[in-house]
Protein backbone atom coordinates (compact mmCIF):
# COMPACT_ATOMS: atom_id res chain seq x y z
CA UNK A 1 0.00 0.00 0.00
CA UNK A 2 1.05 3.57 -0.81
CA UNK A 3 0.79 6.84 1.85
CA UNK A 4 -2.08 7.81 -1.27
CA UNK A 5 -4.16 4.62 -0.88
CA UNK A 6 -4.00 4.44 2.83
CA UNK A 7 -4.78 8.56 2.88
CA UNK A 8 -7.86 7.50 0.43
CA UNK A 9 -9.08 4.74 3.36
CA UNK A 10 -9.12 7.48 5.79
CA UNK A 11 -12.70 8.25 5.39
CA UNK A 12 -13.54 4.87 6.46
CA UNK A 13 -11.52 5.33 9.73
CA UNK A 14 -13.38 8.73 10.82
CA UNK A 15 -16.87 6.41 10.92
CA UNK A 16 -15.02 5.12 13.97
CA UNK A 17 -15.36 6.28 17.03
CA UNK A 18 -11.62 8.30 17.58
CA UNK A 19 -9.57 6.46 20.36
CA UNK A 20 -10.55 3.21 18.27
CA UNK A 21 -9.78 4.68 14.95
CA UNK A 22 -6.26 6.18 16.41
CA UNK A 23 -5.27 2.60 17.75
CA UNK A 24 -6.48 0.66 14.77
CA UNK A 25 -4.00 3.57 12.68
CA UNK A 26 -1.25 2.95 14.85
CA UNK A 27 -1.49 -0.77 14.58
CA UNK A 28 -2.28 -0.51 10.45
CA UNK A 29 1.42 1.78 10.81
CA UNK A 30 3.33 -0.87 13.05
CA UNK A 31 2.63 -3.52 10.51
CA UNK A 32 3.40 -1.24 7.50
CA UNK A 33 0.56 -0.57 5.98
CA UNK A 34 0.43 2.90 5.34
CA UNK A 35 3.42 2.12 2.98
CA UNK A 36 6.44 4.80 2.81
CA UNK A 37 7.92 7.29 0.81
CA UNK A 38 11.62 7.07 -1.01
CA UNK A 39 11.37 9.90 -3.04
CA UNK A 40 13.57 12.46 -2.25
CA UNK A 41 13.43 15.60 -0.66
CA UNK A 42 13.77 18.85 -2.41
CA UNK A 43 17.00 20.20 -1.11
CA UNK A 44 15.65 23.35 -0.40
CA UNK A 45 14.52 21.52 2.95
CA UNK A 46 17.68 20.39 3.99
CA UNK A 47 18.35 22.16 7.41
CA UNK A 48 20.35 21.81 10.71
CA UNK A 49 18.88 22.26 13.76
CA UNK A 50 21.30 22.49 17.09
CA UNK A 51 23.82 20.09 15.62
CA UNK A 52 21.42 18.02 14.31
CA UNK A 53 20.57 17.45 10.46
CA UNK A 54 17.14 17.20 8.90
CA UNK A 55 16.35 16.42 5.44
CA UNK A 56 13.36 18.22 5.81
CA UNK A 57 11.60 20.58 8.70
CA UNK A 58 8.52 19.24 9.08
CA UNK A 59 7.83 16.52 12.05
CA UNK A 60 5.16 14.56 14.13
CA UNK A 61 3.95 15.96 17.07
CA UNK A 62 3.93 13.95 20.70
CA UNK A 63 1.18 12.61 21.62
CA UNK A 64 0.24 10.44 18.07
CA UNK A 65 2.65 7.57 18.77
CA UNK A 66 2.57 7.65 23.27
CA UNK A 67 4.61 4.15 23.39
CA UNK A 68 7.00 4.52 20.31
CA UNK A 69 5.33 1.66 18.63
CA UNK A 70 5.23 3.32 15.55
CA UNK A 71 8.21 5.45 14.97
CA UNK A 72 10.17 3.69 12.21
CA UNK A 73 6.94 3.44 9.69
CA UNK A 74 6.14 6.87 10.42
CA UNK A 75 9.48 8.11 9.33
CA UNK A 76 9.42 6.36 6.16
CA UNK A 77 6.62 8.27 5.53
CA UNK A 78 9.06 11.73 5.09
CA UNK A 79 8.85 12.84 8.10
CA UNK A 80 12.08 15.07 8.72
CA UNK A 81 11.36 13.96 12.72
CA UNK A 82 9.23 12.02 15.18
CA UNK A 83 8.30 12.94 18.46
CA UNK A 84 7.32 9.95 20.30
CA UNK A 85 5.77 10.30 23.93
CA UNK A 86 4.60 11.79 26.46
CA UNK A 87 6.07 8.98 28.57
CA UNK A 88 5.73 9.04 32.25
CA UNK A 89 7.66 6.99 34.68
CA UNK A 90 5.11 4.39 35.32
CA UNK A 91 2.35 3.50 33.40
CA UNK A 92 -0.89 4.76 33.46
CA UNK A 93 -4.20 4.45 31.85
CA UNK A 94 -5.03 7.96 31.39
CA UNK A 95 -8.70 9.57 31.84
CA UNK A 96 -12.36 7.98 31.53
CA UNK A 97 -13.69 7.91 28.39
CA UNK A 98 -14.90 9.35 26.43
CA UNK A 99 -11.82 11.56 26.06
CA UNK A 100 -11.14 12.49 22.13
CA UNK A 101 -13.56 13.89 20.02
CA UNK A 102 -13.65 15.35 16.35
CA UNK A 103 -15.10 18.38 15.47
CA UNK A 104 -15.22 17.72 11.93
CA UNK A 105 -16.61 20.73 10.65
CA UNK A 106 -14.14 22.57 12.33
CA UNK A 107 -10.85 20.60 11.13
CA UNK A 108 -10.20 19.71 15.01
CA UNK A 109 -9.65 17.83 17.99
CA UNK A 110 -10.61 18.02 21.79
CA UNK A 111 -8.55 15.35 23.84
CA UNK A 112 -8.55 14.72 27.53
CA UNK A 113 -6.63 11.28 27.30
CA UNK A 114 -4.57 12.37 30.41
CA UNK A 115 -0.98 11.08 28.88
CA UNK A 116 -1.90 7.58 28.79
CA UNK A 117 0.43 5.07 28.25
CA UNK A 118 2.74 2.03 29.22
CA UNK A 119 5.54 3.14 30.91
CA UNK A 120 9.31 4.15 30.45
CA UNK A 121 10.73 1.00 30.41
CA UNK A 122 8.45 -0.59 27.43
CA UNK A 123 8.92 2.98 25.60
CA UNK A 124 12.88 2.96 26.47
CA UNK A 125 12.97 -0.84 24.68
CA UNK A 126 10.71 0.28 21.60
CA UNK A 127 13.46 3.29 21.06
CA UNK A 128 16.64 0.67 21.81
CA UNK A 129 15.44 -0.91 18.77
CA UNK A 130 15.48 1.87 16.72
CA UNK A 131 18.53 1.87 13.51
CA UNK A 132 19.39 3.78 10.73
CA UNK A 133 15.86 5.77 10.53
CA UNK A 134 15.69 8.65 7.88
CA UNK A 135 14.25 10.76 10.24
CA UNK A 136 15.55 12.03 13.69
CA UNK A 137 13.57 10.82 16.93
CA UNK A 138 12.81 13.08 19.31
CA UNK A 139 11.60 12.17 23.30
CA UNK A 140 8.75 13.77 24.63
CA UNK A 141 8.51 13.14 28.57
CA UNK A 142 5.71 14.37 30.98
CA UNK A 143 5.12 13.00 35.16
CA UNK A 144 2.54 10.84 35.99
CA UNK A 145 -0.59 12.25 37.56
CA UNK A 146 -0.33 10.35 40.84
CA UNK A 147 2.74 10.06 43.32
CA UNK A 148 5.00 12.64 41.39
CA UNK A 149 7.89 14.30 42.30
CA UNK A 150 8.75 16.37 39.72
CA UNK A 151 12.40 17.43 40.58
CA UNK A 152 13.04 13.71 40.60
CA UNK A 153 11.19 12.50 37.89
CA UNK A 154 12.03 14.60 35.15
CA UNK A 155 15.58 13.81 35.60
CA UNK A 156 15.00 10.66 35.57
CA UNK A 157 13.13 10.38 32.27
CA UNK A 158 15.59 12.67 30.57
CA UNK A 159 18.37 9.91 32.18
CA UNK A 160 16.47 6.98 30.50
CA UNK A 161 15.99 8.34 27.26
CA UNK A 162 19.55 10.42 26.31
CA UNK A 163 20.92 7.68 24.52
CA UNK A 164 18.48 6.60 22.02
CA UNK A 165 16.84 10.19 21.35
CA UNK A 166 18.12 13.09 19.16
CA UNK A 167 16.13 15.24 20.74
CA UNK A 168 14.39 15.60 24.68
CA UNK A 169 11.25 17.65 25.54
CA UNK A 170 10.02 17.95 28.46
CA UNK A 171 6.05 18.57 28.74
CA UNK A 172 5.11 20.88 31.68
CA UNK A 173 1.71 21.84 29.23
CA UNK A 174 -0.47 19.57 28.88
CA UNK A 175 -4.04 20.62 30.20
CA UNK A 176 -5.23 17.14 30.93
CA UNK A 177 -2.90 16.13 33.99
CA UNK A 178 -4.27 18.66 37.15
CA UNK A 179 -1.05 20.73 38.31
CA UNK A 180 1.00 20.27 35.44
CA UNK A 181 1.19 23.46 33.71
CA UNK A 182 1.76 24.98 37.17
CA UNK A 183 5.68 23.84 36.34
CA UNK A 184 5.56 26.31 33.84
CA UNK A 185 6.31 29.08 36.51
CA UNK A 186 9.67 30.32 36.37
CA UNK A 187 10.68 28.94 39.77
CA UNK A 188 9.45 25.66 39.51
CA UNK A 189 10.47 25.26 35.72
CA UNK A 190 13.98 26.96 37.21
CA UNK A 191 13.93 23.83 39.84
CA UNK A 192 13.07 21.23 37.23
CA UNK A 193 15.69 22.11 34.35
CA UNK A 194 18.70 22.63 37.60
CA UNK A 195 18.05 19.20 38.55
CA UNK A 196 18.11 17.74 35.27
CA UNK A 197 20.98 19.45 34.17
CA UNK A 198 22.51 18.59 37.32
CA UNK A 199 21.53 14.31 36.86
CA UNK A 200 22.16 14.50 33.43
CA UNK A 201 25.21 17.16 32.04
CA UNK A 202 25.27 15.59 29.04
CA UNK A 203 22.34 14.81 26.81
CA UNK A 204 20.72 15.56 23.51
CA UNK A 205 19.34 19.13 22.73
CA UNK A 206 16.43 19.86 25.26
CA UNK A 207 13.38 21.78 24.77
CA UNK A 208 10.39 22.58 26.46
CA UNK A 209 6.94 22.53 25.44
CA UNK A 210 4.47 25.40 26.77
CA UNK A 211 1.10 25.53 26.61
CA UNK A 212 -0.26 28.27 23.78
CA UNK A 213 -2.47 30.10 26.84
CA UNK A 214 -0.02 31.82 28.35
CA UNK A 215 0.49 35.62 28.64
CA UNK A 216 3.17 37.92 26.93
CA UNK A 217 5.07 37.82 30.58
CA UNK A 218 4.56 34.48 31.83
CA UNK A 219 6.20 33.37 28.12
CA UNK A 220 9.14 36.08 28.93
CA UNK A 221 9.62 34.16 32.65
CA UNK A 222 9.76 30.52 31.02
CA UNK A 223 12.83 31.79 28.26
CA UNK A 224 14.48 33.46 30.51
CA UNK A 225 14.34 30.50 32.83
CA UNK A 226 15.40 28.33 29.87
CA UNK A 227 17.63 30.26 28.12
CA UNK A 228 19.58 30.50 31.60
CA UNK A 229 19.95 26.88 31.80
CA UNK A 230 21.51 26.03 28.53
CA UNK A 231 18.39 24.35 27.30
CA UNK A 232 18.12 24.33 23.42
CA UNK A 233 14.80 25.51 22.41
CA UNK A 234 11.15 25.35 23.29
CA UNK A 235 8.13 23.71 21.31
CA UNK A 236 5.39 26.64 20.16
CA UNK A 237 2.75 25.04 21.71
CA UNK A 238 0.66 22.44 23.17
CA UNK A 239 -2.89 22.55 22.74
CA UNK A 240 -5.33 25.10 24.05
CA UNK A 241 -8.13 25.20 26.94
CA UNK A 242 -9.52 28.19 24.99
CA UNK A 243 -12.82 27.75 23.28
CA UNK A 244 -12.97 29.86 19.85
CA UNK A 245 -15.96 31.53 19.24
CA UNK A 246 -15.71 29.95 15.62
CA UNK A 247 -16.45 26.44 16.31
CA UNK A 248 -19.28 24.76 14.82
CA UNK A 249 -19.17 21.24 16.16
CA UNK A 250 -22.08 20.07 18.73
CA UNK A 251 -18.28 18.50 21.06
CA UNK A 252 -16.58 22.26 21.07
CA UNK A 253 -17.80 22.09 24.71
CA UNK A 254 -16.17 19.15 25.69
CA UNK A 255 -13.60 19.75 28.53
CA UNK A 256 -9.71 18.95 27.01
CA UNK A 257 -7.22 20.68 24.83
CA UNK A 258 -8.13 22.13 21.57
CA UNK A 259 -5.83 20.97 18.50
CA UNK A 260 -6.09 21.42 14.70
CA UNK A 261 -6.91 24.47 12.45
CA UNK A 262 -8.32 26.82 15.04
CA UNK A 263 -5.09 26.15 16.71
CA UNK A 264 -2.94 28.29 14.59
CA UNK A 265 -3.43 31.84 14.38
CA UNK A 266 -3.06 31.60 18.50
CA UNK A 267 0.13 29.37 18.78
CA UNK A 268 1.67 31.25 15.83
CA UNK A 269 0.94 34.54 17.73
CA UNK A 270 2.27 33.20 20.27
CA UNK A 271 5.44 31.90 18.61
CA UNK A 272 6.08 35.23 17.38
CA UNK A 273 6.28 36.39 20.26
CA UNK A 274 8.94 33.84 21.41
CA UNK A 275 10.93 34.61 18.46
CA UNK A 276 11.13 38.27 19.53
CA UNK A 277 11.58 37.47 23.28
CA UNK A 278 14.55 34.88 22.86
CA UNK A 279 16.41 37.14 21.04
CA UNK A 280 18.71 34.20 19.02
CA UNK A 281 19.23 32.38 22.15
CA UNK A 282 16.58 29.57 21.89
CA UNK A 283 15.59 27.34 18.87
CA UNK A 284 11.81 27.25 18.11
CA UNK A 285 9.67 24.57 16.52
CA UNK A 286 6.63 25.61 15.16
CA UNK A 287 3.68 23.49 16.09
CA UNK A 288 -0.34 23.95 16.27
CA UNK A 289 -2.74 23.90 12.97
CA UNK A 290 -0.27 23.16 10.75
CA UNK A 291 -2.26 21.82 7.86
CA UNK A 292 -0.55 22.90 4.89
CA UNK A 293 3.05 23.72 3.17
CA UNK A 294 1.73 27.49 3.66
CA UNK A 295 0.95 27.20 7.39
CA UNK A 296 4.26 25.11 7.50
CA UNK A 297 5.89 28.07 5.82
CA UNK A 298 4.02 30.99 7.98
CA UNK A 299 5.47 29.11 11.23
CA UNK A 300 9.02 29.52 9.89
CA UNK A 301 8.35 32.94 8.95
CA UNK A 302 7.31 33.56 12.60
CA UNK A 303 10.29 31.89 14.04
CA UNK A 304 9.97 28.29 13.61
CA UNK A 305 13.17 26.30 12.69
CA UNK A 306 11.29 23.18 12.78
CA UNK A 307 7.46 22.76 12.42
CA UNK A 308 5.41 19.71 13.65
CA UNK A 309 1.63 18.80 12.64
CA UNK A 310 -0.93 15.94 14.32
CA UNK A 311 -4.17 17.10 14.04
CA UNK A 312 -4.22 17.62 10.03
CA UNK A 313 -2.17 14.08 9.81
CA UNK A 314 -5.37 12.42 11.87
CA UNK A 315 -7.84 13.77 9.34
CA UNK A 316 -5.87 13.66 5.95
CA UNK A 317 -3.19 10.36 6.75
CA UNK A 318 0.20 9.75 5.28
CA UNK A 319 -0.02 11.40 1.50
CA UNK A 320 -0.47 14.97 3.93
CA UNK A 321 3.36 14.68 4.44
CA UNK A 322 4.64 14.95 0.83
CA UNK A 323 1.93 17.22 -0.33
CA UNK A 324 3.10 19.61 2.62
CA UNK A 325 6.71 19.23 1.64
CA UNK A 326 6.22 19.96 -1.81
CA UNK A 327 4.04 23.08 -0.70
CA UNK A 328 6.74 24.16 1.62
CA UNK A 329 9.38 24.44 -0.62
CA UNK A 330 7.47 26.32 -3.52
CA UNK A 331 6.77 28.90 -0.95
CA UNK A 332 10.67 29.01 -0.28
CA UNK A 333 11.84 29.00 -3.82
CA UNK A 334 8.64 31.61 -4.65
CA UNK A 335 9.92 34.09 -1.91
CA UNK A 336 13.80 33.82 -3.10
CA UNK A 337 15.35 31.57 -0.23
CA UNK A 338 17.51 28.72 -0.64
CA UNK A 339 17.07 27.01 2.46
CA UNK A 340 14.46 26.93 5.42
CA UNK A 341 16.91 28.57 7.30
CA UNK A 342 16.89 31.99 5.84
CA UNK A 343 13.21 32.24 6.07
CA UNK A 344 13.71 31.80 10.25
CA UNK A 345 11.54 34.49 11.89
CA UNK A 346 11.72 37.14 8.38
CA UNK A 347 8.03 38.15 9.12
CA UNK A 348 8.54 39.16 12.72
Amino acid sequence: MTPRIASALMPLIRGLDPERAHRLALRALACGLAGRDDAPDDPVLATEVCGLRFRNPLGLAAGFDKDAVAVAPLARLGFGLVEAGTVTPRPQAGNPKPRMFRLTEDRAVINRMGMNNAGLDAYVARLRALRGLPAVVGANVGINKDGADPERDYPALVAAVAPFAGYIVINVSSPNTPGLRDLQGEARLGAILDAVAAAVPVRPPLFVKVAPDLTEDALAAIIEAAAARSVQGLIVSNTTIARPDSLRSPHRAEAGGLSGVPLFAPSTELLRAAFRLARGRLVLIGCGGVASGRDAYAKIRAGASLVQLYAAFAYEGPALVRRIKDELAACLKADGFARVADAVGTET
